[in-house]
């Protein structure tokens, strides 16, 4: 990975007046972006991978994860799309895409079957990553589904029919490498749909007590998904979030979280950040707003983790 020292060597000289703490600021941040620019690309998958990004306990990073984990593999070089299934449109802000009443979101893909390649739309913050947004709308979708015949597989037959999902074999350098699916709070039918949809679970874990409470129910419910629905759901990737060095208490629950699940959980924690919170409101991913941030960093290397474990396999 390179460092700050490296970029400076590298990149040209864009301002000789280091004088001031804000000329300092300027150029940490030009030299973070270029930064970006430069890491070397990760090999691809063979085929699509599919994330769900889900915890039905509020407050845990799932969102942050989702979005922060997808700018930093499109970093990597690496195509993605992110599927927003929670009517709140928190990730579609974050990756500043429009979700007001109207746009065509993912409401339109689970309700009226409109393919996905026609409701997304490129990040302006971030290349070689594309959303589908959504909007208020979705949170209706729940009931207007209750009738439809298949209602759980709505998610699933959409993805399956996007023109660049699939495997290299099928599709050569056109494929989509990642799709992560964010979740609501909840494990009503739109988690449903996304459960069957996907082929890997990504579960944000708070570094909390609390956060653990929930587990299990969310499991029993992978399990039961799996059981009768989707076999080829698996729960590749835990993400301990929040993590707080100076307390015993982050370290006693991510070490009791890597006791019970072992390697499904990343060597990569998030740390708390100030810089990852605040960047929503810049309809951006600590990605874009503070490249150079701990947090940022901490994402990308757990990128490169979830990138790893999937072409070593």
């Amino acid at each position: 990975m390179r460092t700050a020292a490296d970029l400076a060597v590298a990149a040209p000289d864009f301002d000789h007046d280091h004088a001031t703490p804000l000329a300092r600021a300027a150029e940490h941040v030009v030299l973070a972006r270029q930064g970006a620019r430069l890491r070397p690309a990760m090999a691809r998958p063979d085929a699509t991978r599919v994330f769900v990004v889900a915890n039905q306990k509020g407050g845990v990073g799932k969102t942050t994860s989702t979005v922060n984990v997808a700018a930093a593999l499109a970093q990597l070089g690496q195509r993605v799309l992110v599927i927003d299934l929670d009517p709140q449109g928190n990730a579609s802000t974050a990756l500043g895409v429009e979700h007001r009443r109207g746009v065509a979101s993912t409401y339109d893909a689970l309700v009226d079957g409109v393919p996905l390649a026609e409701v997304s739309t490129d990040s302006p913050e971030v290349e070689n990553l594309t959303v589908v947004p959504a909007t208020i709308d979705l949170a209706g979708a729940e009931i207007e589904l209750v009738s439809v015949v298949a209602r759980e597989g709505r998610l699933r037959k959409a993805i399956v029919g996007h023109p660049q999902v699939g495997t290299a074999a099928e599709l050569g350098e056109d494929r989509l490498d990642y799709v992560f699916i964010d979740c609501p709070p909840s494990l009503g039918l739109l988690t449903l749909n996304a459960l069957v949809a996907g082929n890997e679970m990504m579960i944000p874990i708070q570094a909390e007590y609390y956060a653990l409470e929930g587990l299990g129910q969310l499991l029993e419910t992978v399990e039961m998904v799996k059981a009768h629905l989707n076999p080829a759901l698996d729960v590749s990737t835990i993400l301990v979030t929040m993590y707080d060095a100076r307390t015993r208490l982050a370290a006693g629950v991510a070490d009791e979280v890597r006791d019970h699940f072992g390697d499904q959980v990343l060597k990569t924690t998030i740390p708390r950040s100030v810089r990852v919170s605040e960047a929503p409101s810049y309809g951006q991913t600590v990605m874009t707003y503070d490249p150079g941030s701990p947090g940022a960093l901490s994402y990308l290397e757990a990128a490169r983790e979830i990138a790893i474990k999937g072409v070593a396999s």
